[in-house]
């Protein structure tokens, strides 16, 4: 059979590239002489060309993008290519005296595609530096995490009288600082995307000092503020006085007494002494929790009530007329 018969078909194998023995091809020019072939040819190219080429481990130059002829001897012969990094290709060829087979490899450096793991990823909580005792306190995680896990949250608070109370399993919690002044909370947050990668779990925490808050002042408390005109509108509101100061049994009462600009001399001794009568004797209010105080002057007779808790500071008078104004009235004669 004739070697350049175009109707015999080449095997293409895409993996390495061949190269042509010179001792085969001048084999086969010899073996043609006579017009019987008695070799067989491979025909070999390989992309990119240039790499060593062995024929039954002996050296036979290097391939080339242009096919070349190997034509060897009917039989078995073994074909090695040598490529970078160690890579070899290496195949057993029956060859047949008048047979053709084609080989085309295309060489490609494997390249192993390693999956980029998202961790470590940072983690970072915020918090105020500050807060007033009682006032809720916000932590906040900012995790920058570009997996496709979803994220576990797991917070812890410290002292231990801190308390979570919204939050718990989130990227922000809320904790209430109640009692707890003159001390820092203390957030510390665990992310962790449920892989066993030690990387994939962060850590980090905000801290927050707790402001004690001075207790508010006690101050005393105006109940009631009239003027006196008649006794018993005075008895009236002086009795509901008296229930007040039953229902704080720790708080004194303060009756303050103010004289009118044209009442009588000591008329607001004389109703202060009336008043404290009427709560004791008549309220039963203990005496050491009414205290009266002569107020100076105003238009017009008048009482402030008081109601003074323990350590709060007494009441002052506010006197709206100056001694010096005062026209104190006569008391009318009596008939002889």
């Amino acid at each position: 059979m004739n070697l350049v018969n175009a109707k015999m078909a080449c095997a293409v194998i895409a993996l390495l590239a061949l190269v042509v023995l010179a001792r085969g091809e001048a084999s086969a020019r010899a073996a043609t002489q006579n017009g019987k072939p008695n070799y067989g040819r491979i025909e070999l190219s390989t992309e990119p060309g240039g790499y060593p080429l062995l024929i039954d481990g002996n050296p036979a130059g290097e391939t080339s993008v242009a096919v070349r002829f190997l034509d060897l001897p009917p039989g078995k012969h073994t074909l090695e290519i040598r490529f970078p990094n160690g890579v070899r290709w290496v195949r057993d060829f029956n060859v047949i005296a008048g047979k053709r087979e084609c080989v085309k490899l295309q060489y490609r450096p494997r390249t192993i595609a390693i999956p980029r793991s998202p961790c470590p990823f940072p983690v970072r909580v915020s918090a105020p530096g500050f807060v007033n005792e009682g006032d809720l306190i916000t932590f906040t995680a900012n995790v920058a995490y570009e997996g496709e896990r979803q994220l576990n949250y797991t917070w812890t608070v410290s002292p231990s009288s801190a308390r979570i109370i919204s939050g718990a399993g989130t990227s922000t919690i809320t904790v209430d600082s109640t009692g707890l002044g003159q001390q820092r909370v203390v957030a510390v947050l665990m992310v962790a995307d449920g892989t066993d990668d030690p990387r994939c779990r962060q850590q980090a925490n905000a801290a927050t000092r707790v402001l004690k808050q001075a207790p508010p002042p006690i101050v005393p408390q105006r109940f009631d503020e009239f003027p006196s005109i008649s006794y018993d509108d005075d008895k009236a509101r002086l009795d509901n006085f008296a229930i007040e100061l039953q229902n704080m049994p720790g708080a004194r009462g303060f009756v303050i007494v103010y004289a009118g600009r044209t009442s009588r001399s000591g008329e607001a001794d004389r109703l202060a002494a009336r008043a404290r009568d009427y709560l004791i004797g008549v309220r039963g209010i203990d005496p050491n929790r009414i205290v009266t105080v002569n107020g100076g002057y105003r238009e017009r007779n008048a009482y402030e009530l008081w109601l003074v808790p323990a350590g709060a500071t007494p009441p002052q008078p506010t006197p709206t007329v100056r001694p010096e104004e005062v026209q104190p009235a006569r008391r009318p004669r009596r008939a002889r």
